[in-house]
């Protein structure tokens, strides 16, 4: 399964013939100067929560693309009330199946406010059950034991999971959210973007090795396959 990187918690996943993009924080992010937001394709948009670091492009490459927005209920009324058109709500617990596959969004546990600080709902995360493979993108959380509930529903081939610490959680707590997963290969998203979530790439592969499992950090802008 091909996946681009765009930097902070953004990435993109091709799977079912579409473009599945995350969290678009990139003409904001002083690191991914390197990526053009007017080249990047979307089918789909799916938005964790609402803090400005996973929101800030949301419009932008929406009215550009015709992508579908995905988030929760609050999401969906913010961004509908931004103009977009396009636009599905999807609270945790809840499932929708598309043209690519279908989705079950899971609770996270972290804050979420809007730019105004006004709430913004329940931070999320979402499994995805797709032809190409299946995995899940935990959003920013901390560990929580209702990750355990991901593979009751289906099982996952891979997990992309925050692992810059102080804000979410880290490489430690990023590896037992694997085994609650049940994945060996995980993508690592949420660090390096601010001073208080740096990381030693090096150190964090090793680490996650140690552990009988696989850590990808690609480059800002870098696609990657994992074998599935």
């Amino acid at each position: 399964m091909k996946i681009t990187y765009y930097g902070h918690s953004s990435f993109a996943v091709f799977a079912g013939g579409k473009n599945i993009l995350f969290d678009p924080f990139i003409s904001g992010n002083e690191l991914a100067k390197i990526v053009n937001i007017d080249e990047i394709a979307a089918d789909y948009i799916f938005v964790s929560h609402g803090h400005f670091d996973h929101i800030l492009d949301v419009v932008n490459i929406a009215n550009r693309t015709g992508a579908l927005v995905v988030g929760s209920w609050e999401l969906y009324d913010y961004f509908s009330k931004q103009g977009l058109k396009n636009v599905h709500p999807l609270n945790p617990g809840g499932k929708v199946s598309f043209d690519f596959g279908s989705v079950k969004s899971f609770i996270a546990q972290h804050s979420s406010s809007f730019p105004d600080g006004s709430y913004a709902g329940a931070a999320s995360g979402f499994a995805f059950q797709t032809t190409e493979g299946n995995f899940y993108y935990s959003g920013d959380t901390a560990l929580t034991l209702d990750m355990s509930l991901v593979p009751k529903w289906a099982a996952m081939d891979f997990a992309v999971f925050p692992i810059g610490d102080v804000l979410t959680m880290g490489v430690e707590d990023a590896i037992e959210a694997a085994k609650m997963v049940q994945v060996k290969k995980v993508l690592g998203v949420h660090y390096d973007t601010f001073g208080f979530i740096k990381l030693d790439p090096a150190e964090a592969i090793q680490t996650f090795q140690k552990a009988g499992m696989t850590l990808s950090l690609p480059a800002i802008a870098e696609t990657i396959e994992i074998d599935l």
